[in-house]
């Protein structure tokens, strides 16, 4: 019996019913707080991950977007570079500017945190956290892109541009539309950006 007190509700047991390669799917049987009866949820185990929205400055910011195919949706999107924290102890920084390097074959000078989320919190542990990188430069890395990123295209999109595909419902990955609305958002002042080690709820 794990019977563990967490954040608003009583552990009693958990299971992992099927483990993948990198996601898990898990049963816990828990107790609310206030409540008597024992409940069940089910969901994915997910590691977490990182994304990274590069912007250069021209006569307008721009902002680096890479295309992947996502077989879940079977399509091909346009996205902001992103990868998973599944190395482990990999500090998230140093994972987004591995990600950063072999995505999008850039290094940045200057890194801060734009916003943390959960992907789909009723079903998926998924917590994510974007950063803004700026100063990009080409990296050094020699990296050989293989299976979904082999064919990875890249494009530097003009913020604003970036800001009415979104709204014009062609980018549809969620992170990557976060990433530009919360870029645009405090290149307008209407937002702080926080230090890299900023507390990360995860």
């Amino acid at each position: 019996m794990i019977d563990r007190k967490h954040a608003g509700h009583t552990l009693h047991h958990r299971e992992t019913i099927y483990e993948g390669k990198v996601f898990s799917f898990v049963s816990d049987d828990i107790t609310l707080d206030g409540q008597d009866t024992s409940i069940r949820r089910e969901y994915i185990a997910h590691p977490g991950a990182v994304a990274i929205v590069p912007i250069r400055m021209r006569e307008r910011p721009e902002v680096l977007l890479v295309s992947q195919y996502r077989h879940p949706v079977g399509a091909v999107l346009w996205e902001i570079p992103a990868g998973l924290l599944d190395k482990g102890g990999e500090d998230p920084l140093e994972a987004a500017k591995r990600e950063l390097a072999e995505e999008a074959g850039l290094d940045a000078a200057t890194w801060h945190v734009l916003v943390d989320l959960f992907s789909s919190p009723g079903c998926l542990s998924e917590s994510l956290r974007v950063y803004l990188a700026r100063d990009v430069r080409e990296t050094d890395l020699v990296y050989e892109r293989t299976e979904e990123e082999a064919d990875m295209k890249h494009a530097w999109v003009p913020l604003e541009e970036a800001v009415r595909l979104v709204h014009a419902g062609s980018i549809h990955n969620a992170t990557t539309i976060t990433g530009i609305l919360s870029t645009a958002s405090v290149l307008a002042g209407h937002g702080a950006v926080r230090n890299p080690e900023a507390h990360w709820m995860r």
